[in-house]
């Protein structure tokens, strides 16, 4: 009987099993033959895409080679008429020489990156640079060495300002306020036993050092103010949007919300681009890597002080969001004090519309970079382990589809920025004519005209803005102008300087300084929408970022005025004041550098 039952099993096994036979050789087929398809499409699009980066090469280097010859027939044949070409000379700023140098500093990244790296790079790195950072970095941290590398830092430092203050001593005031930030710092600080001193020291050391290379570096300074230049006239294309939308009238009027709003959406579409091809995720990775070895501070607050150099406050966490949840309160409160100490590329157009430098612009927010870690190190050092490291980080990607798609989302994002600019513009600055008003009338009750809140708020700032090194003559005004921008946003504060810059009330030496004291997003406004972004990405973390929100505002704040002192001493009075006087000549102009340059 068990026999039977297992044969009839056997039988209805084979029956169920020999129709899928040719099923399985015909699915074995199909699958070979689209694994070949599959290899042959790969195979031709890797053969298109080669020749397309050769063709693409070649289209350069025939451009390159037509660019030269057309170069050198300028200059034997029409540069010593009376009416010379402006391509004459090699114009590193503008003409043949700034194709070589975009040329070249492309090619010697292709062939760094495609040939060099990795061939013999991780050679290299593996045998002597990484023995080499080990071995260097025990070594500096001995005590001994530490004590040595401070003093000769100290002595560089003197040496330095003997000659830098040679011909005016009185620029010497402007290094009180940084002491006194310094010391204000370890006597608030969160834990003064776990202040981190190389940390702070590297940092505040880099910001000077980024200060004498822009501002004091005859080099340095004209690097930067071809980099101004070309900000304000990539910015300046958003006109053309403006003015078909808008019309030519509202724009030559200058209306804010017509005539100078709507670049933020033209930088957010350029900028949603390059996140889409992760240009910009390269960029920031290799500013935050470099912050990293300078200063010794965690990944995650690197990569976020170089980003807020490009990005606003809100955009720069979106690179992190996966590890946000994970961040110390350390870690999260110098993220928010980069956001407050910096501002985005989006809103530049705004400041240079009311008589700001561009180059001015671009070097606080550049010198912000370390100097925001270390005074958030100080005011609040790290005191637990980091989750996050450089081996297990990686920065989100785009969520686009397609460039369009980025371009149309870029453009987009930028609506709720500006609404909320207009929004707080508004509700701001009618809530400080209210407190204005209110003022004003009990004043007024007791025999005091001409007083108001802005008026009191503003002598706190006095002492500091003297220190910063600001001629006494200019205190006043440069104080009632920081006050603005602490309690109502930088806008309405570069709006003022803008009417003090016009009315020639200011000298050069104080707008300098008082460009880079209110280059920051640290006002009331950006506090509530830093804390909101960061809270709607990591909600379980919301205690803590409102706990450190107040300190890093605080931080935020120091970080600009430290960063202004350093103008102060470092700032040539004479390039100053011929800036500022053809901005002046030419009254018409939208900003200081398009007046520089059509002059």
């Amino acid at each position: 009987m068990d026999r039977r039952i297992l044969r009839l099993r056997l039988m209805m096994q084979l029956k169920i099993i020999r129709p899928l036979i040719p099923r399985c050789k015909k699915s074995t087929q199909w699958n070979l033959k689209q694994n070949t398809t599959g290899v042959i499409q790969r195979r031709i699009k890797k053969v298109a895409r080669n020749t397309l980066k050769v063709g693409v090469h070649f289209v350069v280097g025939g451009y390159f080679a037509y660019a030269t010859y057309h170069y050198i027939d300028i200059e034997n044949n029409y540069c010593e008429s009376l009416n010379p070409s402006k391509l004459c000379g090699i114009q590193f700023c503008n003409g043949y020489g700034l194709l070589v140098l975009l040329l070249g500093f492309v090619y010697l990244g292709i062939l760094y990156f495609q040939v060099i790296k990795p061939t013999v790079g991780k050679s290299i790195q593996r045998k002597y640079i990484s023995p080499f950072a080990k071995w260097w970095k025990q070594f500096s941290r001995t005590r001994i060495v530490s004590s040595i590398m401070l003093l000769v830092l100290l002595i560089l430092l003197a040496v330095f300002l003997y000659f830098q203050t040679k011909e005016d001593r009185n620029k010497l005031r402007s290094l009180l306020a940084p002491c006194v930030l310094i010391l204000a710092g370890y006597a608030f600080s969160y834990d003064r036993k776990a202040i981190k001193w190389r940390t702070v020291i590297s940092g505040i050391a880099c910001q000077f050092i980024l200060g004498i290379m822009c501002l004091r570096w005859d080099v340095g300074r004209k690097i930067f103010e071809c980099i101004g230049n070309k900000v304000a006239t990539f910015l300046s294309f958003s006109d053309e949007g403006s003015r078909f939308v808008f019309g030519n009238a509202v724009i030559d009027d200058g209306i804010f919300a017509f005539a100078i709003l709507p670049v933020i959406f033209f930088f957010s579409f350029f900028i949603s681009i390059l996140h889409y091809w992760g240009v910009m995720q390269r960029i920031v990775m290799k500013l935050g890597w470099l912050i990293q070895q300078m200063l010794g501070t965690t990944v995650c607050e690197s990569v976020i002080s170089a980003a807020n150099i490009f990005l606003g406050m809100s955009e720069s966490p979106m690179l992190i969001r996966p590890y946000i949840k994970k961040l110390t309160s350390s870690e999260l409160h110098s993220i928010m004090a980069s956001g407050f100490a910096t501002v985005s590329g989006s809103v530049l157009a705004g400041y240079l519309s009311f008589g700001a430098s561009a180059a001015h612009l671009i070097t606080s927010s550049v010198m912000a970079a370390p100097a925001a870690l270390a005074f958030s190190k100080l005011y609040m050092p790290e005191t637990e382990e980091s989750q996050t490291t450089s081996k297990n980080i990686e920065l989100e990607k785009s969520e686009d589809s397609s460039i369009l798609d980025a371009a149309s989302n870029g453009a987009n994002n930028a609506i709720p920025i500006v609404a909320g600019i207009v929004a707080n513009i508004v509700a701001f600055v009618a809530f400080m004519a209210f407190l204005n008003a209110v003022v004003n009338w009990l004043c007024f009750l007791v025999g005091l005209d001409d007083i108001d809140f802005e008026w009191i708020f503003s002598k706190l700032f006095f002492p500091l803005v003297w220190a910063m090194g600001v001629p006494y003559k200019d205190c006043n005004i440069v104080a009632k102008i920081v006050a603005t921008k602490s309690i109502i946003n930088e806008f309405v504060a570069y709006e003022r300087l803008g009417e003090y810059i016009k009315s020639g009330d200011l000298d050069a030496r104080s707008i300098t300084i008082t460009t880079f004291a209110i280059c920051g997003f640290a006002n009331p406004s950006s506090l509530g929408i830093l804390i909101g972004t960061l809270s709607a990405m990591a909600p379980n973390r919301r205690y803590v970022i409102t706990s450190v929100a107040m300190r890093a505002f605080v931080v935020g704040s120091i970080v600009c005025f430290v960063s202004a002192s350093f103008a102060g001493l470092l700032l040539e009075e004479e390039e100053e004041n011929r800036l500022y006087a053809k901005y002046l000549n030419a009254p018409q102009r939208k900003n200081i550098t398009i007046a520089f340059l059509e002059r």
